[in-house]
């Protein structure tokens, strides 16, 4: 099983990470929690394990992969514990197109190319 744990549902995915995806028979989504930069370590120690927590309670930790993707210390936190808990980690690889607007602003377009393990 694959576990989502990104801002990114996989509704939105595009074909290659939908394809890539396909491996794993079954895949969840779980909406990233919203972490504050006001958050104190010890908050995020404490976030994490409940999140890990979370997880652990959607199947068998040797049939579950964690797509994890957000805030960097707290991501940093919850695979440390996924992997010391024997749980496989994988980020999502993707190359960058940016352009610049008239304006100055800037778009930039994210395209999939594969899953990397932590």
């Amino acid at each position: 099983m694959l576990i989502n744990f990104s801002n990114h549902p996989s509704q939105f995915w595009d074909n290659r990470q939908i394809e890539a995806s396909l491996k794993y028979e079954k895949l969840i989504d779980i909406p990233f929690p919203q972490i504050s930069p006001y958050a104190s370590e010890e908050d995020l120690r404490i976030l994490a394990e409940e999140w890990v927590q979370k997880i652990l309670e959607l199947g068998e930790a040797d049939n579950i992969t964690v797509h994890i993707m957000g805030e960097m210390t707290f991501t940093f936190m919850v695979v440390t514990r996924l992997k010391e808990l024997g749980i496989r980690c994988v980020a999502s690889t993707t190359e960058r197109k940016t352009t610049y607007n008239d304006d100055g602003s800037k778009v930039s377009e994210f395209s999939f190319v594969r899953f990397r393990e932590y």
